[in-house]
C-alpha cells in the first residue's frame, strides 16, 4: 500500500509531499526522489503523513539513497558552490545588479540553479549563456526576496537567538504586515519591529492571534467610557491582561479590568 510521506531538500526548508512508491521509508531517511527539476535527493522528515491520500499526478520515491548516491550529492554540493564563485566572477564583468547568494545542482546534473537578491530587474541572458558554455547543463537564474537571503544566511536577532527563519520555519511569512505590530501596541521603530532582513519581524505573526482576540472586549485609546466612578477617558491598554485605565475627572486614573466569559 502506498503512503504519503513528507520530503524537505534541505534543513528546516518546506516540506513537499511525495508517493512512497511502496517503499520501506522511516523518518530520516535518505531517499531520491522525482521532481519537475528532474531526480533530486531530499530527506524524509515525515514517514507517513496521516489523514493525507494519494494523488495520482503525485510525484514518486524512486528508491532509498544508496552510499553512492550520497557520495554524487556530495560530490555536486562541492561543485555547485564552485559554479556559485564562478557565477559571482561572471556578474562582476558584466556589471550585473545582483547579488548571488546559492548554487544547486539536481541530482542528475541536468539543471544548476542559482539564487539571487536584486532590487531591480536583471538581463541576466550573457550570463546564462556563459554559464551554459562551461558547465554543459541547463541554467536557470531565479531572482528571490530578502528575507529567503536572510533564511540561507542565518544570524543572530534581536532576541539573541538563531533566525526563526533558519532554523525552524518552513515557510515563508510575508504575510507578515505592519498592522500586526501596531495590532500589538509595539512602537513603529524600524529597528524594533524588522528583522536582518530589513522586512518585518516573522514573529510579530505568531501571537496576533491572541491580541486580535484580546481586543474585541476592550475600547481604543481615546475612547470615552463609563466606569462606576464616572466617566472618562481611556488612556492606555493592557491587550494581553485584558485591561484598560480610563482617567476620569476629579477621580484620576482607574483600571479596568474586562472579565473573561
Amino acid at each position: 500500500m502506498n503512503r504519503v510521506v513528507g520530503v524537505s531538500f534541505k534543513q528546516n526548508s518546506k516540506i513537499y509531499f511525495f508517493n512512497d512508491n511502496a517503499l520501506k521509508i522511516n523518518d530520516g531517511d535518505m531517499i531520491i526522489t522525482e521532481t519537475d527539476r528532474g531526480l533530486q535527493l531530499g530527506y524524509v522528515v515525515a514517514s507517513d503523513i496521516m489523514n493525507k491520500e494519494v494523488d495520482d499526478k503525485m510525484k514518486k520515491i524512486v528508491r532509498v539513497a544508496t552510499p553512492k548516491d550520497v557520495m554524487i550529492f556530495e560530490k555536486n554540493k562541492v561543485d555547485a558552490f564552485k559554479a556559485l564563485s564562478k557565477a559571482k566572477e561572471i556578474s562582476k564583468k558584466l556589471n550585473l545588479n545582483m547579488n548571488i547568494i546559492d548554487a544547486n545542482y539536481t541530482f542528475d546534473r541536468n539543471q544548476l540553479l542559482f539564487y539571487f537578491v536584486s532590487e531591480s530587474r536583471v538581463d541576466f541572458r550573457d550570463m546564462a549563456k556563459q554559464l551554459a558554455f562551461i558547465y554543459k547543463t541547463r541554467i536557470e537564474l531565479r531572482q528571490v526576496g530578502v528575507r529567503d537571503k536572510a533564511k540561507q544566511v542565518s544570524g543572530i536577532g534581536q532576541c539573541g537567538r538563531e533566525l526563526c527563519c533558519s532554523c525552524f520555519l518552513k515557510d515563508n511569512l510575508d504575510s507578515v504586515t505592519i498592522n500586526m505590530a501596531k495590532n500589538q501596541n509595539i512602537a513603529l521603530n524600524p529597528s524594533k519591529i524588522n528583522g536582518q532582513c530589513g522586512r518585518l519581524l516573522c514573529c510579530l505573526n505568531y501571537e496576533d492571534d491572541v491580541y486580535t482576540e484580546n481586543r474585541k472586549d476592550l475600547p481604543n485609546v481615546g475612547d470615552v467610557v463609563k466606569t462606576p466612578n464616572g466617566e472618562g477617558k481611556v488612556v492606555s491598554i493592557d491587550i494581553l491582561n485584558k485591561s484598560y485605565v480610563v482617567n476620569v475627572p476629579d477621580e484620576g486614573k482607574i483600571q479596568i479590568l474586562v472579565k473573561s466569559e
